[in-house]
């Protein structure tokens, strides 16, 4: 069931969002060689706690951390651990979320980790580019697919691959709610799109096949030919003036 949010909850929903936007900021400006991915995930847990928040993802369905920190092929989902050392020349995708006021956010991005490869560097811009494409579609009135249409076109044209099998989601009082996201789609099909309705907008885009598989550790999921993957993300809301983009910083 889709739960239309009012707007005093969106603007209450604003908090949980912003925390996690300045989370994720801070996380990427620790993203250098010769850090740990764990060490990136204490300092995510700490902000969001200092700031009075809850990391969401810290035990949601047993993860063991605050954060999904996936580097290259590792599409999402990646555990941070202290002897995943950032190298130079990495992706690294940080997706996390924050909690407080009985609402959460989620937001992810992927940073490089020093000079990484123009190959590298055009599917980072690429992915955060259909990341805006998908929230420019989500209007009242249109249609679910209209949102996974604009983001598997732009893509798609520039020869990239579109993750499948994990999708972006509805979002409030819960990570994760009704609708499912998925950032491919026909236009004009799929649910009506309405004002209230806040969303996890997040394309996980592949240089190579989009085919996935999982990792023995049952979480993290990689690029089955292990060709680098991007993944961008916002929690937007639709108004009755179109989107709004609640976890941007600033």
């Amino acid at each position: 069931m889709i739960v239309l949010k009012s707007e005093r909850e969106i603007e209450v929903m604003k908090t949980a969002c912003r925390i996690s936007a300045e989370a994720l900021k801070k996380a990427g400006e620790a993203v250098r060689p010769g850090v740990s991915t764990a060490q990136i995930d204490e300092l995510i847990r700490e902000f969001i706690e200092k700031s009075g928040a809850t990391p969401t993802f810290l035990g949601y369905n047993g993860f063991p951390a605050s954060a999904c920190i996936s580097i290259n092929n590792e599409v999402i989902h990646g555990i941070p651990e202290n002897d995943r050392i950032i190298r130079s020349g990495d992706l690294v995708s940080i997706d996390l979320g924050a909690s407080i006021n009985g609402f959460t956010g989620d937001t992810a991005a992927t940073f490089a980790a020093g000079d990484i490869s123009e190959e590298a560097k055009r599917l980072k811009d690429t992915t955060e580019e259909s990341l805006y494409e998908g929230i420019k579609a989500a209007v009242p009135g249109g249609r679910l697919g209209d949102i996974g249409h604009a983001i598997q076109s732009y893509c798609e044209k520039r020869g990239y691959s579109v993750v499948r099998e994990f999708t972006g989601h509805g979002i409030g009082t819960n990570l994760h709610e009704d609708p499912a996201v998925p950032n491919y789609g026909t236009p004009g099909r799929g649910v009506r799109l309405a004002a209230g309705m806040t969303l996890a907008i997040e394309p996980m885009i592949n240089i190579g096949k989009a085919d996935v598989r999982k990792m023995p550790n049952d979480w993290t999921i990689v690029t089955a030919d292990d060709k680098p993957s991007a993944h961008f993300e916002h929690t937007i809301a639709i108004t009755s003036n179109g989107p709004i983009i609640l976890t941007k910083c600033g």
